[in-house]
């Protein structure tokens, strides 16, 4: 088989050559991130933090904290996490343990377009099924059922979804987690915005106990404001948290010590429910701005309302294609946003509101006296 062309990763690749050199970052996917003052007078413990060997850590994740992951989903033991370096290892750990050349792959579109990527890298074939943005960005269920064959090793979804900020509901669960118990597929659920609800505080419910075949990612990067301590993890079967240890080994051995000490004083109950608190209040104070803001634009721009996530995938009405349009805003007004072609919809724009709250009306000024 022949092996495919390398994809780069289109979006990372405009975030990292782009988002220091600007103004406003908007490109960016997360809120305003703790300061590590914050965390300590929250509870973290800066004596046990100062006096911390900085030695190789527990490969999988310290006992303590895989415990504290393990209690945030129904029935799970610390057996069923493995810690890795961010989501984006998790991900990429799964993709290589079950996606091999050939397989096929069915993934959410949009999505975030990490798994889909890589899988196309491997020589996968890659099938996929829709977020209807004329349906308030509904799934297609129907298409989701006639792309799912035998063949299907794994199925990812991400929700709360990015870009759109949708919250799959529970019959939508049901019907993607029956697609792959169906078929024996595995189910890979992207779930790192979980906890960053803007309608309601109850946290969206994760996928696992759904299906047998399920993996679950999270990470402290999105909903708790903790991006640098790029921590995420892995909920899946024993087995399937052994296959995925002996990959993370190859890939990054281990989670730093100092991000596992901060993350055990993160997930700490108490802890937990005040970073979760204040990212919802960026959330929604930001989506607010957001949605009066597109309202305002008269026509040049709408957005389904997020329901979920720090960012809203807004639709440019204009004319100009979102590469376009993003590059020329970056040039012209100092300000990044992502474009829609990232994500495969090059009518739209993926625009962060919780990471400057105070700045945000002046960066979506900046964007609009540039909208043709």
């Amino acid at each position: 088989m022949t092996r495919p062309a390398f994809q780069p990763f289109a979006l990372e690749e405009w975030q990292s050559r782009h988002e220091q050199g600007v103004d406003f970052p908007l490109a960016d996917s997360g809120v305003e991130p703790v300061r590590l003052r914050e965390l300590v007078e929250l509870g973290a413990d800066l004596d046990a933090l100062l006096d911390l060997p900085l030695h190789y850590p527990e490969v999988n994740g310290t006992p303590a904290l895989r415990q504290r992951i393990a209690d945030l989903y129904p029935g799970q033991t610390p057996a069923n996490v493995l810690v890795t370096a961010g989501a984006a290892e998790a991900n990429a750990i799964v993709v290589a343990a079950l996606a091999n050349p050939g397989d096929e792959v069915v993934a959410m579109t949009p999505s975030y377009p990490q798994v889909e990527g890589m899988a196309r890298n491997r020589g996968c074939r890659v099938r996929t099924f829709g977020l209807d943005p004329d349906d308030g960005w509904r799934p297609d269920l129907a298409a989701l059922d006639a792309q799912v064959t035998p063949a299907t090793r794994l199925i990812a979804v991400c929700n709360p979804n990015n870009p759109t900020g949708r919250v799959l509901d529970g019959s939508e669960m049901t019907a993607i987690a029956a697609a792959a118990s169906r078929t024996g597929a595995w189910l890979l659920a992207d779930e790192v915005y979980a906890g960053t609800e803007r309608t309601t505080d109850a946290e969206t419910p994760t996928f696992v106990g759904r299906a047998e075949r399920v993996i679950a990612v999270g990470s402290l990067s999105k909903a708790y404001g903790l991006p640098g301590l790029r921590l995420g993890w892995a909920v899946a079967p024993e087995a399937m948290i052994q296959a995925l240890w002996r990959r993370h080994e190859y890939l990054t051995i281990a989670a730093s010590a100092l991000s596992m000490a901060l993350a055990e004083a993160a997930l700490a109950p108490d802890v937990r429910a005040r970073l979760l608190a204040r990212g919802r209040a960026l959330v929604r104070r930001g989506a607010d701005v957001l949605t009066a803001w597109v309202a305002a634009e008269r026509g040049r721009l709408s957005m389904v309302e997020p329901a979920a996530a720090a960012f809203g995938f807004v639709r440019v009405h204009t004319g100009e294609g979102s590469l376009a349009l993003a590059d020329r805003l970056r040039r012209e007004a100092s300000v990044l946003v992502a474009p829609g072609a990232c994500f495969g919809l090059d009518d739209h724009l993926r625009i962060g509101h919780a990471l400057y709250p105070d700045r945000l009306p002046e960066a979506l000024e900046r964007i609009s006296r540039r909208l043709t």
